[in-house]
């Protein structure tokens, strides 16, 4: 299969009308050598599965949403997907998040790839352009080129409602080998996660943005700005002990190196009506 090259950009792709999450639309921008070569495991696993095909609907798919970090106040949060039925169709109805950390995303006719990919990514890029006044034309981009260049797919256990089942691991680091990088040095070690399992409802299991500083010192935290992480929360958050310490310091602004960690984990499904 190859893939073709799109003239403009356009956000991440959206699972609506045709099979998966519509790949045309995740190669934007990518160059012409790119697009002539197949599309790679990770893409397929994460945009070219129908995740929704063993899910009956009525069905609501409900997602923990957490952030951590040492620059500004995290939250705690959820994530609903609405799953129905109309002449032979699944559409989808995404609730992602609310209040203040609400980010809208267009109901979807017919929906056969998970749109909670959708919304867990292009709310990250709109908050690179947020904390980093970034175009989100070159997030995108970036993010698209990591997952067809240089994503690591691994397979690993996950545990879901006390069950033990097979998943795979998709890791990405789209900043890490940018040459433009330099722009936005602090987050150039931000790493995405994506775990997917075809024996959890809807497909996917977690979906996870870390950041940690070079130091290593300050990790994420729940602190307001400027203030030091709590080394207590960040050893879960980050899946390790760290040591109480001050943030190290960005260069010439005063400010700490961000930790930002953010998780999207599936807790449940509810098939209303039954």
């Amino acid at each position: 299969m190859s893939r073709p090259v799109l003239a403009h950009a356009a956000p991440l792709p959206v699972a609506g009308r045709g099979r998966g999450l519509a790949l045309a639309l995740l190669i934007l921008l990518v160059p012409d050598r790119v697009a002539a070569q197949a599309v790679s495991q990770a893409e397929t696993l994460l945009f070219e599965t129908d995740h929704l095909a063993h899910i009956k609907p009525p069905a609501v798919l409900v997602y923990d949403f957490r952030k951590v970090s040492n620059v500004e106040k995290g939250f705690k949060d959820k994530v609903q997907l609405d799953l129905a039925s109309s002449k032979g169709k699944t559409s989808a109805t995404l609730q992602f998040l609310s209040g203040a950390h609400k980010h809208d995303i267009p109901a979807l006719e017919d929906a056969h790839g998970n749109p909670v990919l959708l919304g867990f990514l292009e709310r990250d890029i709109a908050e690179m352009k947020r904390l980093t006044g970034g175009s989100t034309t070159y997030f995108r981009k970036r993010i698209r080129m990591a997952l067809a260049e240089g994503a690591q797919v691994s397979t690993q256990s996950i545990t879901y409602q006390g069950t033990s089942m097979p998943a795979q691991a998709v890791r990405i680091q789209p900043y890490l080998n940018d040459p433009l990088h330099a722009r936005f040095e602090p987050y150039v070690h931000k790493t995405y996660v994506f775990i997917v399992s075809a024996q959890v409802p809807g497909g996917v299991y977690q979906l996870r943005s870390s950041l940690e500083n070079p130091s290593g010192r300050a990790v994420a935290g729940t602190g307001t700005p400027g203030a030091a992480a709590n080394p207590t929360a960040a050893a879960g958050a980050a899946g390790r002990t760290a040591a109480a310490a001050k943030p190290a310091m960005a260069s010439g602004t005063g400010k700490p190196l961000p930790s930002i960690d953010e998780t999207l984990t599936l807790v449940g499904v509810a098939h209303p009506g039954r």
